[in-house]
């Protein structure tokens, strides 16, 4: 299976800050030192260019990030500070969606152990995320005429606004979000289809309403493509999560969605979205699973 990875790319951040970018540099380690992965291949993707950006990001915002002329409000609203860096690394989160969901028509799954950036919008980032990697992806592969159909089936803890955003009202995309309710964004786009979880909701109802869900997409198919954002966030100790889900129903969600593909064929790339745990362990832990049964998944699929 491929490993797309960009932890080289992150930026130093000020201590405190919420999010925690160490998990990516320590999740690739995690996956190079496990037994799980010894066939897979660790890749750093290339870039997004502009033209794929502008597949879904409007010239003025691509300008400004590129430029570094976003307003100090813009800046606020996505939550980091801008530097060359940022911009680099927000294209090689972008790059790395789009190259597992090449390598996901292939191979049938594909992993980035970044990305799952929902919340950026069409000219605007926000809640650390500045690109919008799975809509880009999506778009990408459609002007390239190497898939059709497509659907996001984003399982983080808080609703992909930006993608349902970018992506609504086009039917050769289809939105689906299980989220939070009562989480950020408190100002929500609308999904093709959203499912509001109440604050504690445990992994018994999480995985109810998981399958309705799948049951529901099911009668939106075909798709040539699907994306997961695996998130780590609605984690039971999550500091932004509000969810009460164990890791052992965190791995039950991604094995449920892993075989919804696999049994219908349909190619899946998965980005590692949220995750805010105190300890970045256990979001090291949360991620890696993911990867491990992405990995078990492609080795099904090879048979």
């Amino acid at each position: 299976m491929k490993i797309y990875y960009t932890d080289h790319f992150d930026l130093p951040l000020p201590e405190g800050h919420r999010f925690p970018m160490v998990k990516y540099r320590h999740l690739r380690q995690h996956v190079v030192r496990s037994h799980h992965h010894l066939q897979d291949l660790l890749i750093v993707p290339p870039a997004a260019t502009d033209e794929q950006l502008l597949s879904c990001h409007t010239e003025r915002y691509v300008t400004a990030v590129r430029n570094g002329t976003l307003s100090n409000s813009e800046i606020r609203r996505i939550g980091f500070p801008w530097s060359p860096k940022m911009v680099e690394r927000s294209r090689r989160s972008t790059g790395a969606t789009l190259a597992a969901s090449r390598a996901a028509l292939t191979d049938g799954i594909a992993v980035n152990l970044a990305g799952g950036t929902h919340h950026a919008m069409r000219d605007a980032g926000e809640g650390y995320c500045v690109f919008n990697d799975a809509a880009v992806a999506i778009r990408t592969l459609q002007q390239e005429k190497l898939i059709q159909r497509a659907c996001v089936i984003d399982l983080d803890v808080h609703q992909g606004n930006g993608t349902a955003e970018i992506l609504g009202g086009d039917h050769t995309a289809f939105t689906l979000s299980l989220h939070g309710v009562k989480n950020f964004p408190i100002r929500k786009s609308p999904s093709d289809l959203d499912i509001d979880l109440d604050d504690g909701t445990t992994d018994e109802q999480y995985m109810t309403a998981l399958n309705s869900a799948l049951e529901q997409l099911d009668s939106e198919q075909p798709f040539d493509l699907a994306i997961f954002l695996a998130g780590a966030d609605p984690y039971k100790h999550d500091r932004l999560g509000r969810l009460d889900l164990s890791k052992k129903g965190l791995a039950e969600r991604d094995r449920t969605v892993m075989q919804w593909c696999h049994e219908r064929d349909i190619p899946l790339a998965i980005a590692m979205a949220g995750g805010y745990a105190p300890d970045v362990k256990d979001i090291v832990s949360i991620h890696g699973m993911t990867v491990q049964l992405a990995s078990m998944h492609a080795g099904i699929a090879s048979q």
